[in-house]
């Protein structure tokens, strides 16, 4: 039997700890149907015996408390809520637990949020990690030695996996038990509880939000240029003269603030702007290319399916209704 902790860390987001318990002690009543035993023991494993959660709206009682577990086989970190920096800080005692159990063979999954305080454990360095779109300045900013994936509804890396944002937490929870169940029993899962199976991508949900929480003001400036001209072509040397900056300190600069390079940043806002019309909007895709300063009609399908994981016409028929029934 396979020991299942998922940890009720303070201020924790109740969908994601009650949703992954539902799901993996279901499948122990798909085993059981068959008369055959428990696959997994599911814990529910706090610092205290009652642990508010969702800003205190509710109250998670644990099965047991740290000390009371020596082994376990899979530690869940569910999403955490509010102020990260300070829910880190009223959870510091989980670290070094997860650190010990992790050494001594578990394996650790963060969903959503929750990747804020894995990566607390420094077990993230030099890996891969998934969190919410949302989240991804300032997890970049607090561990810049993790390989933030953003686009990735899951990673799994050396025993240790995330999840995107917000309930893409279910695809990573159906992959584990895919895992250790077998196929059958995922899918079976996902259609008792509606989940969408082997999704990928976080990308179609993403809002592309630019980096300005740095004190580079050049950078800053040359990113409200760039916002405010998106429908021009905008040139790095253009940028560089305007600041008074030499190209290849510019674009370092550029890369180091925002975690991308100029031409990206270019492309996101172009693109950020092409999906916002196509979701209001009766024009075209050949309007809407123009307006945000495409030409190459080839170039514009192949970059905005690169960013948001979906051509422009699947993406209007996705998020604009009216055009969809149209």
């Amino acid at each position: 039997m396979k020991h299942i902790s998922i940890l009720v860390p303070k201020g924790a987001i109740l969908g994601s700890l009650e949703g992954t318990r539902q799901l993996f002690t279901q499948v122990n009543q798909f085993f059981a149907a068959k008369g055959q035993p428990p696959l997994f023991r599911v814990q529910l494993v706090g610092l205290t015996k009652e642990t508010p959660l969702s800003g205190g709206a509710f109250t998670a009682h644990a099965d047991a408390v740290l000390a009371d577990v020596q082994k376990t086989d899979l530690i869940i970190i569910p999403a955490l809520d509010g102020d990260l920096r300070l829910a880190i800080e009223k959870n510091r005692d989980f670290i070094p637990w997860i650190t010990d159990q992790y050494r001594g063979g578990s394996e650790v999954a963060s969903l959503c949020l929750g990747a804020f305080l894995l990566a607390s454990t420094g077990l993230l360095k030099g890996r891969q990690c998934a969190t919410h779109w949302m989240a991804t300045n300032d997890f970049r900013q607090l561990f810049p030695d993790v390989n933030l994936v953003t686009e990735r509804i899951i990673t799994d890396e050396m025993g240790i996996y995330s999840s995107g944002g917000a309930f893409s937490y279910l695809n990573l929870i159906l992959y584990l038990i895919e895992k250790y169940a077998g196929r059958d029993i995922a899918v079976l899962s996902a259609k008792v509880f509606a989940i969408e199976i082997d999704r990928e991508t976080q990308s179609p949900f993403t809002i592309f939000q630019g980096q300005k929480e740095h004190e580079d003001e050049p950078v800053k400036k040359a990113q409200e240029f760039i916002e405010k001209n998106f429908q021009d072509k905008i040139t790095i040397d253009q940028l560089a003269d305007m600041h008074a900056l030499g190209r290849r300190n510019l674009e370092r600069r550029f890369k180091k603030a925002t975690s991308n390079t100029v031409a990206e940043y270019i492309q996101r806002v172009k693109i950020e702007a092409a999906k916002k019309n196509l979701e209001i909007s009766q024009k075209n895709i050949n309007e809407i290319m123009y307006d945000v300063g495409y030409s190459d009609t080839k170039a514009f399908r192949t970059i905005f399916k690169k960013i948001t994981g979906l051509s422009p016409i699947e993406y209007r028929n996705k998020y604009n209704k009216v055009a969809a029934v149209a």
